[in-house]
């Protein structure tokens, strides 16, 4: 089983991180797409693909950090989004609940990075809260123009799910789903989802799975526990869960073009 996000950059995984990575791969993991947020922490995660064996990485600019957009971040993802280890243009998107940059930066830089995507032939990695109607009014005139496309860490509604599908992007599931206060609605969802469209993903270290037992000492994600929540996913979906691993695994060969 694939995890299409890991933010491994992060400082969390800092004193452990070959540890992190062990147990990912001891756990059944086949690989992982090490999430790019902005300049440095593309390059940095470009580094590791580097450091580690069946890893891939994404280079972007998170909606969160689209005031940073500038020329020549943009000139950078572009040289970075060319490198073999580099496997789609993102973390990209629309973020309107909490706005750390502005609406307006936010669709530039998600503008931009469709816009160098397309550019390259390369599919994109994709976060959308709370801004469905613009993020699809964006995203629409690119898509033909586009190899593929996930919406990584899915937590809308039900029509916006059926509007995603409609479009022909790939949905990205994460532990989300396992949290019983507020990840019922997407629970129910998961039957609609088609399992040729379907990504799973921990977003660690964000996100622990809420139903793990027993329940770790710490509140911090790992791939790791992407088994479980594949399993879970599978359990909801009414399916056996190899495969499903198999046909997720299919699909990150077939959205990014890699081997694994």
């Amino acid at each position: 089983m694939f995890d299409i996000g890991v933010n491994l950059t992060s400082s969390q995984f800092s004193r452990d991180r070959d540890d992190v990575v062990a147990r990912a791969f001891s756990a059944g993991i086949s690989g992982m797409l090490i999430t790019g947020t902005n300049q440095a922490e593309s390059e940095e995660a470009q580094k590791l693909t580097q450091r580690y064996p069946h890893c891939w990485s994404t280079a972007g600019v998170h909606p969160h950090d689209s005031s940073s957009w500038t020329p020549e971040v943009a000139e950078a993802i572009h040289q970075l989004a060319q490198l073999p280890e580099v496997v789609a243009v993102g973390e990209c998107g629309l973020d309107f609940n909490r706005n750390f940059s502005t609406p307006q930066e936010q669709e530039a830089a998600f503008s931009a990075q469709l816009a160098i995507a397309a550019e390259l032939n390369m599919p994109v990695f994709m976060h959308c809260r709370e801004a469905h109607e613009r993020f699809i009014a964006l995203l629409e005139p690119w898509l033909g123009k586009l190899p593929g496309a996930v919406l990584h860490c899915f937590t809308g509604t039900q029509d916006e799910l059926r509007e995603c599908l409609e479009h022909g992007l790939y949905i990205g599931i994460t532990g989300w789903v396992c949290d019983e206060r507020r990840g019922l609605e997407l629970r129910d969802m998961l039957p609609l989802i088609p399992a040729e469209r379907l990504l799973v993903e921990t977003d660690a270290p964000w996100l622990l799975p809420r139903d793990l037992s027993p329940k770790p000492s710490s509140r911090r994600n790992e791939p790791a526990h992407l088994t479980h929540i594949l399993e879970r996913i599978a359990h909801w979906r009414g399916e056996d869960v190899q495969t499903l691993s198999a046909m997720t695994d299919n699909n990150v060969r077939t959205l990014f073009g890699i081997d694994f």
